[in-house]
């Protein structure tokens, strides 16, 4: 899934921080609600991580408990994410 694409179908802009705080939060719901209802794998993981990306994923746990696949890609990619955040701190 190309992020552009994402960013536009429910942002309706490649750049979120231009809306208003309500609506970044109705486009937001938008994209929860895409997430939830989404059953091709790729496409609920790359939904996961948009929601991840502005802060608002669930825990792999619980977005991906009856897809352990999904699970442990999810938790291999906040196990990246961390270590690039740990080291460009440095």
């Amino acid at each position: 899934m190309d992020l552009d694409a994402l960013l536009l179908h429910f942002f309706g802009t490649d750049d979120p921080s231009s809306l208003t705080s309500d609506e970044f939060e109705r486009a937001l719901g938008q994209l929860r609600i895409g997430f939830g209802v989404e059953r091709e794998p790729g496409r609920k993981f790359a939904l996961w991580c948009l929601l991840d990306a502005l802060g608002d994923a669930p825990l792999p746990a619980d977005a991906f408990a009856k897809e352990p696949m999904l699970k442990a890609a999810a938790e291999d990619y906040l196990k990246a994410a961390y270590r690039l955040e740990r080291d460009n701190e440095r």
